[in-house]
């Protein structure tokens, strides 16, 4: 081109033929150090980088694209690259005879698709003709394929969390006017136990004061609930300090120890006093032992067995719940986190779900694992203290 400056290897080429032994060897030994150069700069991007030729040929991939695709460098190199994604083969053909473009060249392709080979996978594809082919003939693309999977599963997980923070916020709302016709009950039927004091006392009173003595128990017992639902669904941040879990969960179990005896269910914890420490607040920790420990209680028959077992890796302290109830079907797996979600009658379907957001605000994870008439193991996962404090040093 008119007016580009040519660099020392454009000048040394030019006069190749003119070449001794030694600068020919010297030349050669140059070339190979900028392959190299070049080769590990490609393969250390993220994205995949393919060079196709004529017919759609694979030329060149980098590291990423064989990772991506599924193929080594041996069975993609020769290979027809729009054959790998059918679903995409008509547009990439007619980008790649430049059909699309005239007489200008090729076309700029940009197209998102899933790959199920070796993985699931949500790619984009962005294909470019090859800077300095003219020649339709020997016309090359550049094809560029960016792996969107884990953007993908963070748009998801940012909608869900959204949509959760909608039903909470509902939630509480209509928990919250329920809290004002119950305080006027309490008010009324206050004023109707003093009204019965002052009369003359017959079996009839008698038998009406223990009447609102009960309905003022029971609108007591309905405000604590209420009180306790809205305590549990408001988004609070976690107060965060050195926890042991295993102290955490004795405490829980030793609140629940009566209602196990009464079901008839054995409880087996196994949680050495070694465990490692998290950063956890220990009243969001119990309640998601409560929900689980209740959770499993209510899944299995006298007779049933509730099994905990803990271990710990170099990054995480895990808490597994295993029960021998009647399990989850498949199909209802997937939905446990979804708000009002039940699978037990008389459930309110919320339990799970203040389970996951608690664990991800402990940057924690909870995951289920169930066979229907075999039993549920629902496994706790926390970050390590120290290796959050490892992530903040390094």
């Amino acid at each position: 081109m008119p007016g580009t400056k040519k660099n020392s290897l454009d000048r040394v080429l030019g006069r190749l033929q003119t070449l001794d032994p030694v600068n020919l060897a010297n030349l050669v030994q140059r070339l190979a150090r900028e392959h190299g150069l070049f080769e590990r700069i490609f393969n250390t991007l993220q994205e995949g980088i393919l060079v196709i030729g004529s017919g759609g040929v694979i030329e060149y991939a980098n590291s990423a694209a064989h990772r991506l695709i599924g193929l080594s460098g041996n069975e993609l190199a020769g290979q027809v690259f729009w054959r790998l994604v059918p679903g995409l083969r008509q547009t990439l053909e007619t980008a790649a005879d430049g059909g699309a473009a005239g007489a200008g060249g090729a076309t700029v392709v940009s197209r998102e698709f899933e790959l199920t080979y070796p993985e699931p996978r949500t790619v984009r594809l962005t294909m470019v003709p090859f800077p300095g082919d003219r020649s339709s003939a020997s016309l090359r693309q550049v094809v560029i394929l960016a792996d969107l999977t884990g953007d993908r599963r963070m748009t998801e997980r940012r909608i869900e969390d959204e949509r959760t923070s909608s039903v909470l916020l509902l939630a509480a709302g209509v928990a919250h006017e329920l809290g004002n016709p119950l305080n006027s009950l309490t008010i009324h039927l206050q004023l109707i136990a003093r009204k019965l004091k002052k009369l003359r006392s017959t079996p009839d009173s008698e038998s009406i004061e223990e009447s609102v003595r009960i309905c003022g128990e029971e609108v007591r017992r309905l405000d604590g609930i209420i009180t306790n639902f809205l305590d549990a669904i408001r988004p609070r941040p976690p107060d965060l300090s050195e926890t042991n879990l295993g102290s955490v969960l004795a405490e829980v179990l030793r609140f629940q120890k009566r209602e196990f005896a009464d079901r008839g269910i054995a409880v087996e914890a196994e949680t050495p006093a070694a465990l490692p420490p998290v950063m956890a607040d220990r009243e969001q920790v119990k309640q998601v032992f409560f929900n689980i420990a209740k959770n499993a209680m209510e899944a299995m028959q006298p007779g049933g067995r509730l099994k905990i077992k803990s271990r710990a890796d170099d990054d995480s302290v895990y808490l597994l719940f295993g029960d021998n109830g009647a399990g989850i079907k498949q199909e209802d797996v997937g939905r446990l986190f979804q708000p009002y979600h039940t699978t037990k009658p008389g459930g309110h379907g919320l339990g799970l779900m203040i389970v996951q957001r608690i664990m991800r605000d402990h940057g924690g994870h909870v995951g289920v694992e169930s066979k229907e008439g075999v039993g549920t193991v629902v496994t706790l996962q926390f970050p390590r203290k120290d290796r959050r404090v490892k992530m903040l040093a390094s």
